[in-house]
């Protein structure tokens, strides 16, 4: 065959034909971020140290120095969390995406689940463990309230559940619920204790171990002050009995923990087996941010995020404002419920503040909407200073926000 025949047979290559789709204008400016205080309920303003972090070389997501900082985020995260469990990671996405692993490989179909509804995080999970089949059902917390022991423990009893889902920091009504005793009763009915912490971990007080906390998790993007996109977890050695004796296989290959178990080095095999190309780049980003609250830490920080928070409370009630959260001990001190001003259009206020002020605070979160406006002063914002901003920014927009006359 000659060359010519050869270069037009079929066989060779297909004929490039001009595109139909022409480049995007758009793409051909300069992207332009603007600077924000990022004082809502996530993700938090990241410090330069942890964003230089992230944008070290890339390197292969199997190489050993990748292991290496893969093995320093689980010991960082065994200090965040307080527990000496093996299976100890970060999911590779958000928050999200820890709720779903934690859910998907603890429960098989008609198997029933607990869920202790307290804000949208409880809805989430209820969701989520419907998807697989489980038979939900939900034990309801009053608006900015929480629930007691012996309402949980009633429900345990009378449902019987393999797995008991609660949000510790429940972020879209600003409770910090109380964990001490459920892990007891947890165990009492041979139930799992799945606690979010997203909100709360770094901020308030948590004994992952102590408490007989099953399965935990959180997000990169709060306390952390981290870029979303990793979520650390950790399940307890009665959490993966229950995991590795399944019938069937979880509903997701990606969030499977025997892949992820062996990929992040928490199983006995010799060898880590290929299983999704991990995000190299946000796990540079993660163990910077362990590594910084690990040089505060952990009491020091609590103890800052509750002083703040204490301090802008008594700011917001000196000028006539209501805290959502009536008890003080059930307040979250990462993020702050303010009852919406009465006469305003809470969407004007944040709108204002964010026009004028370059500052993001929020409106409500399912339950809570039209209801609150949220703040979050977390990591690194958690700050006297930033308190007295936003204070002068919400004085501000109630000064320049006309009433409505309804």
């Amino acid at each position: 065959m000659s060359l010519s025949s050869f270069l037009l047979s079929p066989s060779c290559c297909e004929v490039m034909l001009p595109v139909s789709m022409p480049p995007p204008q758009c793409l051909k400016k300069r992207m332009v971020v603007p600077h924000r205080y990022m004082f809502g309920p996530g993700p938090s303003n990241v410090p330069r140290h942890i964003l230089e972090a992230g944008a070290k070389p890339v390197i292969g997501h199997m190489h050993p120095e990748i292991f290496e900082i893969m093995s320093d985020i689980k010991s960082g995260i065994q200090y965040l969390f307080q527990t000496q469990n093996r299976t100890t990671f970060a999911v590779s996405g958000t928050g999200h995406t820890a709720m779903e692993c934690a859910i998907f490989n603890t429960v098989e179909s008609g198997e029933s689940v607990l869920v202790a509804v307290n804000g949208i995080w409880g809805e989430r999970a209820a969701d989520m463990a419907e998807r697989v089949g489980a038979r939900v059902k939900t034990i309801v917390a009053p608006p900015g309230g929480y629930l007691t022991n012996a309402e949980i423990e009633k429900a345990l009893s009378e449902h019987r559940p393999v797995l008991f889902f609660l949000a510790h920091g429940e972020s879209s009504t600003g409770v910090l619920h109380p964990l001490d005793g459920i892990g007891d009763l947890c165990h009492k009915y041979d139930c799992l204790l799945l606690v979010d912490s997203v909100a709360s971990i770094g901020g308030a007080p948590l004994y992952m171990d102590q408490q007989g906390i099953d399965i935990l998790y959180t997000g990169s993007q709060k306390v952390l002050n981290a870029p979303p996109g990793t979520a650390p977890i950790s399940f307890s050695e009665r959490a993966c009995r229950k995991v590795f004796s399944r019938t069937t296989k979880p509903v997701s290959f990606f969030l499977d923990l025997s892949w992820l178990s062996n990929y992040w080095g928490c199983d006995d095999k010799p060898a880590r087996i290929y299983h999704h190309t991990g995000p190299v780049t946000a796990f540079y980003s993660l163990r910077e941010s362990l590594a910084v609250l690990a040089d505060e830490g952990l009491e020091k920080s609590w103890e800052r995020h509750q002083k703040v928070a204490e301090y802008f409370h008594a700011g917001l009630e000196s000028m006539g404002l209501k805290l959502f959260v009536k008890e003080k001990h059930a307040r979250l001190p990462t993020v702050t419920t303010i009852v919406a001003p009465h006469g305003y259009d809470w969407k004007k206020i944040t709108a204002y503040i964010m026009k004028t002020h370059s500052l993001e605070i929020s409106g409500g979160l399912g339950p809570s909407v039209g209801l609150v406006l949220r703040v979050g002063l977390m990591g690194c914002n958690s700050s006297k200073a930033n308190v007295d901003m936003v204070l002068a920014a919400l004085k501000d927009a109630l000064k320049h926000c006309h009433r409505s006359k309804v």
